[in-house]
């Protein structure tokens, strides 16, 4: 019998001396890559002499399943009044690359003059199909639920569809009782987990205006509406630990209640709004920040103690300087700061979620797995085959980090990213860690020390693009793993 470095068993791709950390633990590995999946996992060294096209020394850094961030906004029309995305699926997927993040889900948003989900769904995969970098799928905003749409959740689920989300408020996405109650006996019967997002004029009132015990009404009234139906929900950006207990409760009593936070509610507080001049709408999103750095601190409990299931970014990208579509919209001759309620609600954040979290050191690296990757990937069907590393099933998608000392502490500078924004929240943050190499299906994708971008496969249009299909629509993909402990 051969060993596994005989000649003519080759590798596309071998990475050697990694400290591998999954979602159920971390060791030292070797991981052996063939046709864009993990074929072997063998400890550490063993596959040194192993014939393979490329040959990554890990040198001891930490290797994790790459990000999947379940909350994007690209492409987007103008949904709330003013602001449009600033970031297309190009430069966004670009972005999420740079950071280590391998899998996006966005928004695919139906208009309240549409009767069917369907035209939404056919939207936005022409858009994501002209050129993204990394996998994609989708969550359909249900904005009105007719009786077409609510039949139309049967054919999404086939089309690998696995989540709608649904608004509490916003003129024009906002559901009443009864037809957030239609939407989520229709979603359980199908399978589907419901996203649900709840219910002055300086950009610092933007955080008085929503205390938060708006946040934690809201998020009592989702989770009573989901327990009447039996329905799984999950509340997203969640920011006050007040909200968070709330459930944490339900979750005690085994109701099926899922929640998601965000960097912005771990790293910045009031403080981004309350900067001089119109210069704090940079930190306006809602939820707001909260007021201290005990609201943060509460965040971070919540991060280590499974209540929240997932930590996304919200990416939410519109140009600061930009009076049309952008921040400066807000800007009026009444209103020279601008009036909180006229600005765009959202921060960019796809690209330095994972370096913020992971530098903070404040998760093992078995949680921050499961935060980042391995849980959303669970919650809405691409586990086993994304944030996984079981041979001949997952795709061979991979952040490999910098050894320790290798990199020196920096700031964040928004020169230095790839989003289509002028600007970034974490502006003079200091990491000390960013991705070195970022690896979709065996391709590297992100070399850090080679100078960025590595592509692999060029599209007609000029674009590059890495994957064949749409990752959700693939028939094995339909099927789902919604138990994540």
């Amino acid at each position: 019998m051969g060993s596994l470095c005989d000649a003519e068993y080759k590798f596309d791709c071998v990475i050697l001396h990694g400290n591998v950390a999954t979602a159920a633990d971390v060791g030292h590995y070797d991981i052996a890559i063939k046709d864009g999946k993990v074929v072997l996992l063998a400890p550490a060294n063993m596959l040194k002499n192993c014939a393979a096209r490329r040959v990554i020394d890990a040198e001891g850094a930490y290797v994790t399943p790459g990000g999947v961030d379940a909350h994007v906004h690209l492409a987007e029309p103008s949904l709330f009044g003013k602001g449009q995305s600033a970031d297309d699926y190009t430069n966004g997927s670009r972005s999420a690359i740079a950071g280590g993040t391998t899998t996006i889900i966005t928004f695919a948003p139906q208009l309240k003059s549409e009767t069917s989900l369907l035209p939404a769904l056919d939207r936005n995969f022409a858009e994501a199909s002209k050129g993204a970098y990394c996998d994609y799928s989708f969550h359909l905003i249900i904005a009105n639920p007719t009786r077409e749409a609510l039949g139309n959740l049967v054919t999404i689920r086939e089309r690998g569809i696995s989540s709608v989300k649904i608004y509490m408020r916003y003129e024009a996405l906002h559901l009443r009782d009864n037809q957030i109650l239609d939407v989520l006996l229709k979603a359980r019967a199908e399978g589907i987990t419901t996203l649900i997002q709840q219910k002055l004029l300086d950009p610092k009132y933007h955080a008085t205006s929503r205390p938060p015990i708006l946040e934690t009404e809201a998020t009592n009234c989702a989770i009573s509406l989901g327990q009447l139906v039996c329905a799984p929900i999950l509340i997203v950006h969640v920011s006050s630990p007040a909200a968070a207990e709330i459930i944490r409760n339900a979750q005690s009593l085994e109701h099926p209640v899922y929640a998601e936070t965000c960097p912005q509610y771990a790293f910045l507080t009031r403080d981004a709004l309350d900067k001089p001049g119109f210069e704090g709408a940079k930190a306006v999103c809602s939820p707001p920040p909260r007021d201290s750095a005990k609201d943060l601190e509460g965040t971070w409990t919540y991060l280590k103690n499974g209540t929240f299931t997932i930590l996304s970014s919200d990416h939410c990208p519109f140009r600061y300087d930009d009076t049309i579509n952008g921040k400066k919209a807000a800007l009026s001759c009444d209103a020279p700061n601008g009036h909180f309620k006229h600005i765009p609600n959202g921060c960019p954040g796809v690209e330095t979620r994972l370096p913020l979290v992971f530098s903070s050191q404040r998760l093992a690296p078995e949680r921050f797995a499961a935060l980042t990757s391995t849980n959303p990937a669970k919650l809405y069907g691409l586990y086993p085959r994304k944030s996984a590393l079981i041979p001949g099933v997952s795709d061979a998608d991979l952040t490999i980090w910098y050894p320790p000392g290798r990199l020196d502490p920096f700031c964040i500078s928004n020169k230095a990213l790839n989003h289509n924004v002028d600007y970034t929240p974490y502006e003079g943050m200091e990491v000390s860690q960013w991705p070195r190499y970022t690896l979709l299906r065996g391709e590297v994708a992100w070399d850090r020390d080679g100078g960025g971008w590595w592509v692999t496969k060029e599209l007609p249009s000029g674009m590059y693009q890495s994957i064949d299909s749409v990752l959700s629509y693939e028939k094995g993909m339909i099927d789902r793993e919604l138990e994540l402990w």
